[in-house]
């Protein structure tokens, strides 16, 4: 039970952290091929710069154009630390869960001890009841005294094993239950951690694409101008002259 639940949940961490790895690193890729079309662009920007009445729209495009290629550029380097972080969270999962499974040995013998002392109290119950059973019958049916004896003495045997098994399985149910607790616990804690961690690295990602989808780098959106109204801004400027 307990090394079913420890490698469900491994296996389950370890399919999202390769996944997300996979995600970050397309990711990466897609956005240093982008910063470096939009770097060469700035440059092809640059040679038209001088051409009298569309310098001024030249030098806003060539500028937005290296601004633009330094968020993807940016953003690049912070997946590149999402990648290395998922990696260090992924070796610190693989010590985690080879201590936990050291840690909840107890809890697998405890649940070996319980199914065992459960046939075997099922067992002496089954005996108990057929010694009463005959001992009933012989008495009803008159049987001489040493009969009855006899079976009175294996009664008494029953009894006592019977008595025996119920008491061993009332220690034994007692660690049981509180190895598994302890075992849940330790489990829902670790699932807990994992999702913290992994809603951190989640929105770290998330603010890194709203930053790009509003044109900023590390500060919040609402305090820098998006490329477009950057963009707008220069054109009118360029345009009413001043």
């Amino acid at each position: 039970l307990t090394a079913g639940m420890h490698i469900h949940l491994s296996s389950n961490i370890f399919k999202i952290l390769v996944t997300l790895l996979i995600a970050f690193f397309d990711r990466a890729m897609i956005e240093e091929t982008y910063s470096r079309s939009m770097t060469k662009l700035a440059k092809s920007a640059s040679n038209y710069t001088q051409l009298g009445t569309f310098a001024p729209v030249w030098d806003v495009f060539k500028t937005l154009t290296e601004k633009l290629a330094n968020c993807h550029l940016d953003l690049v380097q912070r997946l590149q630390e999402l990648i290395k972080e998922v990696h260090k969270y992924g070796d610190e999962q693989i010590k985690t869960y080879k201590k936990t499974k050291e840690d909840v040995s107890g809890t697998l013998e405890a649940v070996q001890n319980i199914q065992s002392i459960t046939q075997a109290l099922q067992k002496s119950k089954e005996n108990y009841n057929a010694k009463c059973a005959e001992q009933e019958h012989l008495k009803k049916e008159g049987a001489k005294h040493r009969k009855v004896d006899k079976a009175a003495v294996k009664l008494k045997k029953a009894t006592d094993t019977y008595k025996l098994y119920v008491e061993k399985y009332s220690v034994v149910k007692s660690v049981f239950e509180q190895k598994m607790t302890e075992t849940a616990q330790k489990f829902q804690d670790i699932e807990e951690t994992h999702l913290l961690h992994m809603k951190k690295i989640i929105e770290s990602f998330v603010i890194q694409k709203f930053a790009e989808s509003k044109g900023t780098v590390k500060e919040r959106p609402d305090k820098r101008l998006k490329i477009t109204d950057s963009l707008y801004l220069g054109l009118s400027t360029w345009s009413l002259g001043v």
